[in-house]
């Protein structure tokens, strides 16, 4: 393969050969629809290659169309072209991301029994989980590796934002292209789970669907890349990195660290921060003043000391940076959180029940 193409987005021929399996399952040939994707039957054969994503996608779409079944021979019955469009309708209209992914998990067992896709919640993590009631057989693999990228990828574009995964895990033994699945899914990858499930930061289930009617007919003219790509935008990134950085103050975590953390690369993280109209040192200047202030209302520790923990070398220089935030010394802002602190609160008299009295 030229080396130009390798850098572009790739998926196994593992996955391909599953499709050419479902066209063999009814007795048909692929032939055509791999060569019209640019996929010359002889070449797919080696499951150990891969192929970019572009011919895959067209492979998949006309794969759906001529055995009209967008569930690929995954299931005991077809589903029909439009099936998964359908489930997607009747989410838009939830207000919310959790009540419409729970909504869409709901209407996929009225399509088939032979699976269960549940969402659940467990303290602050969000899991997606696939449960099996039918031997799947070969094409068990892909069949849940699809399912779990495509509620995934729905709930990403119901709120458009990236769903940033916190674990994938798969209830199969390592595939020899087990790498492939940290680049669709990001975060940590385990095998040989108990059940597919998908877990993330259930903060994202909180986001508002905003998608319309409108936005759903432009999607549905090419959904394929919705599930074999990953979602382009985090709109909780900066959130989640502005947590990091303040839980990481000695020594201050920087943008390779953070990047690591998340998974993703420092290009990436620096391209979502742009498009959210921030930066690293933003939010790096944002967690320094958060903790600074709250070191210094706690009273008890020198402003050399604060400085330091807030990242400054010196207090001078730390003098200086806080001032540009807040208008004030840092001193100044101790003295006035101190005594806002001994202040009775408006209207009552600093006693307990002053409060109470003043409204007999």
């Amino acid at each position: 393969m030229p080396k130009a193409a390798s850098r572009l987005p790739q998926t196994p021929v593992a996955f391909v050969l599953a499709i050419v399996q479902a066209y063999e399952r009814r007795g048909m040939d692929p032939g055509a629809a791999l060569r019209k994707a640019g996929l010359a039957p002889e070449r797919v054969l080696d499951p150990g290659e891969r192929v970019a994503i572009a011919p895959f996608e067209a492979f998949t779409a006309d794969a759906m169309s001529e055995l009209d079944d967008e569930a690929l021979g995954w299931f005991s019955r077809r589903l029909p072209w439009g099936s998964y469009g359908m489930l997607l309708r009747a989410s838009l209209t939830a207000p919310g991301l959790e009540l419409a992914v729970r909504r869409w998990c709901r209407h996929h067992g009225l399509l088939t029994e032979d699976v269960r896709i549940e969402l659940r919640l467990e303290e602050e993590v969000g899991v997606i989980r696939i449960r099996e009631f039918v031997d799947l057989g070969v094409l068990r693999e892909f069949c849940l590796v699809s399912l779990l990228r495509n509620v995934h990828g729905i709930a990403c574009w119901l709120a458009d934002s990236r769903i940033a995964p916190i674990v994938a895990r798969f209830p199969f033994p390592a595939p020899a292209h087990a790498e492939a699945y940290g680049r669709m899914f990001g975060g940590e990858i385990a095998f040989d789970a108990p059940e597919t499930e998908l877990r993330f930061d259930a903060s994202y289930l909180r986001l508002p669907v905003v998608r319309d009617d409108a936005a759903l007919s432009g999607l549905l003219r090419n959904p394929i890349p919705l599930m074999a790509r990953r979602y382009r935008q985090d709109r909780l990134l900066s959130q989640r990195i502005n947590g990091f950085i303040v839980a990481r103050t000695d020594p201050l975590a920087n943008a390779e660290e953070v990047a690591g953390h998340l998974g993703i690369s420092l290009r990436s993280l620096q391209r979502h921060l742009r498009d959210e109209g921030t930066s690293f040192l933003d939010l790096q200047s944002e967690a320094r003043r958060l903790r600074a202030e709250e070191l210094l209302r706690r009273g008890d520790l020198p402003l050399k000391r604060v400085a330091r923990l807030a990242g400054y070398s010196d207090e001078s220089s730390f003098g200086r940076a806080f001032r540009r935030w807040t208008g004030q010394s840092p001193g100044e802002f101790r003295r006035n959180a101190s005594a806002r602190a001994d202040s009775p609160p408006p209207g009552g008299t600093g006693e307990a029940g002053g409060g109470t009295a003043a409204l007999r």
